[in-house]
């Protein structure tokens, strides 16, 4: 079985999280830069599959910066067989629609009995990617799971709804992804980071992949405006001269907040 985890490099959710405001992206040397926890959990459920299942093959998958590579290469640190990372500087902003058919067309073009993925990023917190990565592969989708359950045929889990639990059930191939009730990853020791280094590490391209990023039948996002939020104004404050009780009224009424 081989086992595809989609992973991400994200801003560390410690650090300060800016927006460029000349191009409107995200300004990613404001902070250190880590690979995204749900993805490391996502990797996690793999690995453990794989421990108990001789001849699985886990491979992680990620769109990145070229300055990425040596995050991604903790998931080989951590495990993975081998690594593909998708790298093109007309990437430079991809909003959900192109990542999507990015990483489906890597997918396709590597191979797949499961895609893990977590349920959104820390950084752009989508919630889609998933799905919308399973609708270009035209196989079933599984997301949200609180629990993971992988045999030779078949994924299910659980996922939680409005009035409880369901049962989530799909044929493979297909694509899942996981909340953070999955357990935490494991930490690379140094056996595994010594073994990263001769693990397979393979680059793609856009034109690997047979993409044109600025195809007119694509739909893509733009950003048309963007300005940094105001501070914060000062707020109002009562003193108590007998009547604090008539000015805190007044003010709730004011703001209806009443």
């Amino acid at each position: 079985m081989k086992i595809v985890v989609l992973v991400k490099e994200v801003p560390d959710t410690y650090g300060d999280r800016k927006l460029n405001l000349e191009t409107g992206l995200a300004d990613r040397a404001a902070s250190e830069t880590v690979l995204d926890e749900i993805g490391e959990r996502a990797l996690e459920v793999a690995l453990s599959h794989a421990d108990k299942n001789a001849g699985t093959e886990v491979v992680v998958l990620s769109m990145t910066p070229e300055s990425a590579a040596a995050t991604v290469r903790k998931g080989l640190a951590m495990g993975a067989a081998s690594a593909v990372q998708v790298v093109d500087e007309a990437l430079l902003g991809a909003d959900m629609g192109l990542t999507a058919e990015v990483l489906a067309a890597a997918l396709q073009k590597i191979g797949f009995d499961l895609v893990i993925a977590g349920n959104q990023s820390t950084d752009g917190s989508g919630g889609m990617m998933a799905s919308m990565v399973a609708e270009l592969l035209d196989v079933p989708a599984a997301t949200g799971l609180n629990s993971v359950e992988i045999t030779d045929a078949a994924v299910s889990g659980e996922r939680a709804t409005d009035g409880g639990t369901a049962e989530a059930t799909a044929a493979l191939p297909a694509v899942i992804s996981i909340t953070e009730r999955l357990p935490d990853a494991r930490f690379p020791n140094f056996k595994g980071i010594m073994a990263a280094k001769k693990k397979p590490f393979e680059t793609l391209s856009l034109a690997d992949l047979a993409i044109d990023p600025h195809d007119a039948d694509a739909s893509r996002s733009i950003v048309i405006g963007i300005s940094e939020k105001p501070p914060r104004a000062a707020g109002v404050k009562i003193v108590d001269e007998g009547d604090a009780g008539e000015k805190l009224a007044d003010f709730l009424i004011e703001n209806r907040l009443v």
